[in-house]
């Protein structure tokens, strides 16, 4: 598997990311914002957690407009796979790549603390190697991390077997506990807590350690 890391101003998640892709057995390359296009032969695409740009005007709205995105928009579209982590998923809802948007957390807090998962559907490339209804514990650190989307989507999402997280315990009013959604081919995830914060039991637990190796055994078979 070769992944890219997409690097901003304010990333501060790239090097977790890269090393959890690495550790799975991904051959990594760190990409800067105002590169224009991806390396080739690129499977999966990361962008990570962190404040991209200071968080200014909505966080991830810079960085949606960067040169970069561009290409990660072409590299969805072609069927790639994109995983976007904490101010990533903030990035893929600013590009359109996933519905929705992260508002302010409701307690107008930032949250810093392990959370509980339930794993909503192992139909993706990302929760394959997790069971259905399983609790993880996967670190968060936001302060806008309120998914928010009307009625009708959130109807759609959960018909359409799209929510792929939702929160054992709510940590900042997301609508319908949802902590992670999937693209209509289900190959671009957005998800607030930290998956490669958890692998690697010396920080403090293994659950994330499924979805990067769930992602090798699905890249392998393709």
């Amino acid at each position: 598997m070769r992944a890219a890391v997409i690097v901003f101003p304010g990333s501060n998640c790239d090097r977790d990311l890269a090393v959890a892709f690495e550790q799975a057995g991904a051959d990594v390359t760190m990409v800067w914002h105002k590169d224009t296009a991806l390396p080739s032969g690129i499977d999966i695409v990361g962008i990570p957690g962190g404040f991209s740009f200071g968080d200014y005007l909505r966080c991830g709205a810079i960085a949606a407009n960067s040169p970069i995105c561009r290409s990660v928009v072409n590299h969805a579209g072609r069927g790639g796979f994109v995983l976007g982590v904490c101010n990533g998923f903030q990035v893929l809802t600013e590009t359109g790549l996933l519905p929705g948007a992260l508002m302010r957390n409701a307690g107008l807090k930032f949250v810093c603390k392990t959370v509980g998962l339930k794993v909503e559907t192992t139909d993706s490339a990302f929760t394959a190697d997790y069971k259905a209804g399983q609790v993880i514990d996967i670190p968060i650190a936001h302060h806008d991390g309120n998914y928010t989307a009307d009625a009708d989507l959130v109807a759609r999402l959960q018909g359409e077997d799209r929510v792929a997280f939702t929160y054992t315990d709510n940590p900042n009013g997301a609508v319908a506990d949802i902590a992670g959604v999937l693209s209509e081919n289900r190959r671009v995830l957005g998800m607030m807590p930290h998956p490669e914060r958890a692998v690697d039991a010396r920080h403090g637990g293994t659950d994330g350690v499924a979805m990067f190796s769930a992602l090798m055994g699905q890249l392998a078979k393709a």
